[in-house]
């Protein structure tokens, strides 16, 4: 087990690639607070399933991005179940598709606030708890749309690069403290959010220019992040990892 009896808060972990997360790191030992959008009874049997399978606790908390009150009400949760936090992953955010001649001002701040804006009021709190302990690791989940910059995607880009350029400067304040911060930028990968605003005409062009010629799943992302939060990757911080199938 290679996060055994550690604490990980993983956002966005309802669906998806977090989700995925949830199990697999729940697999390797860790206790989680899985921060979701809406805590419903399908979540909660869930839930219950996976602790009975891999004996372990998970703590659900309700995150709303878009809600600066949401997140600190988020925070005042988790300060209140008193646990050291050992990992974050910064998994939760928001897509938006549009030409940049047709995104207004108000989506891109939209954009921003979840994917950036809010993610940084929530990471400074839960650092608190690593800087204490002078250990910890953080993952931020981006986007190889935030290096490769596709059509219609300017304000999504573009918060997500700002995360990268974030990890950056935070691997490097926090490395005195034992802290790492890495960044995942996933290309195409199977979930809600990529089928919901992925023309097919689109996915079929990126699967064709793929090295692997296939789409990622959950599960790929997922256990790099793990490998990110664990000690097998002790030495490794402030980089961005891809994991596109060879975009």
């Amino acid at each position: 087990m290679l996060i055994k009896d550690k604490t990980a808060v993983i956002t966005g972990s309802n669906r998806g690639i977090g989700f995925k997360m949830l199990e697999i790191f729940s697999e390797n030992g860790a206790n989680i607070i899985a921060c979701v959008r809406n805590i419903d009874k399908e979540l909660l049997e869930k839930i219950k399933t996976i602790q009975k399978k891999f004996n372990n606790n998970i703590f659900p908390i309700e995150l709303h991005l878009e809600n600066e009150d949401s997140v600190k009400k988020a925070l005042s949760e988790i300060n209140l179940l008193n646990i050291d936090i050992n990992i974050l992953v910064n998994n939760a955010g928001t897509i938006h598709t549009a030409l940049y001649q047709m995104t207004s001002l108000k989506k891109l701040k939209e954009i921003f606030e979840v994917n950036f804006f809010t993610q940084t009021i929530f990471t400074q709190y839960i650092i608190k708890s690593m800087i204490k302990k002078k250990f910890g690791s953080i993952v931020y989940i981006s986007s190889s749309s935030a290096i490769d910059n596709n059509i219609g995607r300017s304000a999504y880009s573009a918060s997500k690069a700002a995360l990268i350029s974030q990890s950056k400067t935070l691997s490097r304040e926090l490395g005195l403290y034992n802290i790492r911060v890495n960044t995942i930028a996933p290309g195409l990968t199977d979930t809600d959010m990529m089928n919901e605003n992925t023309p097919p005409e689109v996915l079929k062009e990126v699967v064709s220019n793929t090295s692997l010629k296939r789409i990622g799943q959950p599960n790929e992302i997922a256990n790099l992040a793990l490998f990110l939060a664990s000690d097998l990757s002790s030495y490794i911080t402030g980089q961005v990892i891809r994991v596109d199938g060879g975009m």
